[in-house]
Order: structure tokens, then C-alpha cells, then sequence
């Protein structure tokens, strides 16, 4: 593992159309892992559109890895039942980290890149790295796979390790 270039801040939002895993609902919860950092949400129980809006805060090195989250569904007397999992590369939002400096800096939002569905992610659609007053942020829908249905809402933004001292 490399030198740290940055922080990545992680909102787990929501989840939506979750598979069921219990009689006729879930209680969700995801977990996600970024190099060897591991973090978890909060269970939401019986509910298959869960909103968490819980933040995680990961590092990020060189070379810059996947973000790779799966969801579980809680039980109690069992092993968790396994609802999926998706992957995100970070590359993208780590480069227009770097490309900030060129971007004016004025109130509002400046679209830096755009991301497609592809292997390197589990886009639902097209996610757009942004500058956001000064600010590099990126907002994504990943499908979950190995499962029948299920989507994650995840809003990420980029912190400067300078930024992360002050």
C-alpha cells in the first residue's frame, strides 16, 4: 500500500428494492471496504427501501483502489444472509481531485467528468464527478449483483489530506 493521497467521504443514503431474505422483508445493512479499511452501516430492520445516511470517512493511496460495499440482511440465531455487493473505482473522483486546481473556483457546480456503467463500477447510469463551491463530489446508484434485485445510493466527496489537518 502506498502514500496516502487523500480522504474519501462515503454517505451510505439508501438502498431501494432490496431482495427479500426473511419472510417477507430484510434488515439491511451494508459493509464497505476500501484497501484494508472495513466499516458497516446501522441495521434498518424489516425494510426493504432502507435510508441510512450514515458517513464513513476512508483513506485513499497510490495506487487508488475499488470501493467495494455488500449488504447483508441482520439474523439472529444464523449466519447473515447475503444480499448482494457492487464496487465503485475511485480513480475518477481522485482525478478530478487533482484536476481542481484548474477548474475555477466560482459559486456553483462545474462538471469535471462523467462515469458510464462499465467493469470497472456497478453504475445503475452515468454519475458525474463535480467541482461544487470548490468542492469534488460525485453521486452514484450502483446495482447490486449476485442477487435478484437491489440498488445502493452512495454521495461521495474528495478531502485534500491538507484539508483533513485543518
Amino acid at each position: 500500500m502506498g502514500k496516502t493521497i487523500g480522504l474519501v467521504k462515503i454517505i451510505v443514503a439508501q438502498g431501494k428494492q432490496l431482495a427479500v431474505r426473511d419472510f417477507r422483508s430484510s434488515d439491511p445493512y451494508v459493509v464497505v471496504k476500501l484497501d484494508n479499511q472495513t466499516a458497516k452501516t446501522k441495521v434498518i430492520n424489516n425494510c426493504l427501501n432502507p435510508v441510512w445516511n450514515e458517513e464513513i470517512t476512508l483513506s485513499v493511496t497510490e495506487p487508488v483502489g475499488v470501493l467495494n460495499l455488500s449488504v447483508f440482511d441482520k439474523d439472529l440465531f444464523k449466519a447473515d444472509d447475503k444480499m448482494g455487493f457492487a464496487h465503485l473505482s475511485l480513480q475518477p473522483i481522485a482525478s478530478a481531485a487533482r484536476l481542481r486546481r484548474f477548474v475555477q473556483s466560482s459559486a456553483g457546480e462545474t462538471k469535471i467528468r462523467t462515469v458510464v456503467p462499465g467493469r470497472d463500477n456497478c453504475l445503475v447510469k452515468d454519475s458525474c464527478v463535480c467541482c461544487v463551491d470548490g468542492e469534488i463530489v460525485q453521486s452514484v446508484w450502483l446495482r447490486l449483483n449476485k442477487v435478484e434485485t437491489g440498488e445502493i445510493e452512495l454521495k461521495l466527496k474528495w478531502i485534500d489530506i491538507d484539508q483533513a489537518t485543518t
